[in-house]
């Protein structure tokens, strides 16, 4: 039986949980928000979808006590309309922080033993703190890092070259946030690397691109959810099949003590291996600064700054 408990049912919570039902991943699904009525609202959402569905899933909601057998926990409460006021992603920091120290020791006491795949930003600072917090071994607690980013970056290419965007392969490194790069070395088109296509492409415009369509869809309506409650349906599904796939998350770095975006191999364990690509001079220096970021962020919360 595939059981999944998703903690937090906002824009994204409330998307990947239709996401699940719709394609019978989930067996069981435990629902969780700070607001009952809401939780009893998609319950009851979903269950009347499942009238017209193929497949069935049972619904359950505001038990921690039913996440004690559970598979997978999607940890994603958050408050995205902070980035629209004074304080921004610090704000939003202080916010999330508080909610991980509220809800860590609940995952605790309930038993669990299975993969956390967190999606609260920002995301590496916050799955660096789920992992202190829970004391569950590094593979099982993982975060969406830059899934969504290298996502982002394929369908900018792909658009660029008028190439199905699943062609592209590469990934986008590090933070979650500004200090992430496009590690351009990556990058494939076909299995031809971008830097020895036909038509050279700027490459500076291809990332700005990639970020723009991120903030084009905040900007229009405040927040973001197909693409990242996709992204993380996707990983879900790789972790259950233990399909051994090399995907962007944010996995923990021993000899950096923290999680960032990186490729790894993903399967029924969590992140199995790390999967580190050969990067430039340049890109390992990118990825030095994003660490040190990460790191400097995370190290504010520890001290309580």
């Amino acid at each position: 039986m595939r059981k999944i408990g998703i903690i937090g049912l906002g824009n994204v919570g409330s998307t990947l949980a239709y996401s699940l039902v719709s394609k019978g991943i989930a067996d069981e699904l435990v629902l969780i928000d700070k607001e009952e009525k809401k939780a009893v609202a998609e319950q009851y959402d979903l269950l009347d979808a499942q009238v017209h569905l193929p497949s069935k899933t049972v619904v359950k909601i505001q038990s921690y006590e039913e996440l004690s057998d559970a598979d997978i926990i999607v940890f994603c409460p958050g408050k995205i309309t902070v980035l629209a006021g004074e304080g921004g992603r610090l704000l939003e920091l202080r916010l999330t922080s508080k909610m991980v120290e509220e809800i860590a020791p609940k995952i605790k006491a309930s038993g669990f033993n299975g993969i956390i795949v967190v999606i609260t930003d920002p995301c590496d600072v916050i799955t660096t703190y789920m992992q202190k917090l829970t004391g569950l071994p590094t593979n099982q607690v993982i975060g969406t890092g830059t899934l969504l980013d290298t996502a982002r970056m394929k369908q900018a290419v792909g658009k660029a070259l008028t190439i199905d965007s699943r062609s592209i392969e590469g990934f986008v490194y590090g933070e979650h946030g500004e200090s992430q790069f496009v590690a351009w070395s990556t990058v494939t088109v076909g299995g031809k690397s971008i830097f020895n296509l036909d038509e050279k492409q700027d490459l500076e415009q291809l990332k700005e691109d990639a970020r723009l369509g991120g903030w084009k869809i905040f900007s229009g309506k405040g927040y973001t959810s197909y693409g990242i409650a996709t992204c993380t349906t996707a990983l879900i599904q790789v972790i259950f099949n233990d399909a051994q796939a090399i995907l962007p998350i944010s996995a923990y770095d021993e000899s950096a003590g923290i999680y960032y975006g990186q490729p790894a191999v993903v399967g029924k364990n969590g992140v199995e291996r790390l999967s580190p690509c050969v990067l430039t001079d340049e890109e390992s220096g990118k990825l030095q600064e994003s660490i040190t970021v990460i790191r400097g962020t995370f190290d504010g919360i520890v001290k309580g700054e």
